[in-house]
């Protein structure tokens, strides 16, 4: 019984001092630099963001988003005026982790857990 009672203790204390830091209400608007690998290559963007309005520029191209936060980490980003069938598709973000000056995240699109890509955003100085 004490050998199960040090494993629960060592198990705790292993958990509590991994967690990772989540204060993502800070980054729910603000001007970002977005990075992530692509088929070996980093790509960037730039994007600003209100509560509910995501402007992208990807090669100085803009491009409007509505965003839903379904939670404080978690959000629904769907764009306004979608070309095609592809871009019409409601793409998931999740923060994982947050540091100073941004975070990492993931994202899919919506109901589609098969093709799960992370990236890196950072806060643009203003």
């Amino acid at each position: 019984m004490r050998l199960f009672f040090r494993f629960v203790l060592v198990f705790i204390l292993f958990t509590a001092c991994c967690t990772t830091e989540r204060n993502c209400k800070p980054f729910q608007t603000g001007s970002y630099s977005f990075y992530t690998v692509v088929d070996g290559d980093t790509l960037s963007s730039r994007f600003v963001r209100n509560d509910s309005i995501e402007i992208d520029y990807f090669f100085a191209t803009p491009d409007t988003a509505n965003i839903r936060w379904v939670s404080d980490c978690e959000c629904i980003v769907t764009k306004r005026n979608p070309l095609t069938f592809q871009e019409a598709k409601a793409v998931q973000m999740k923060i994982l982790s947050t540091f100073e000056d941004g975070y990492i995240f993931e994202y899919n699109l919506v109901g589609d857990r098969s093709n799960v890509q992370r990236g890196r955003v950072k806060r643009e100085m203003e």
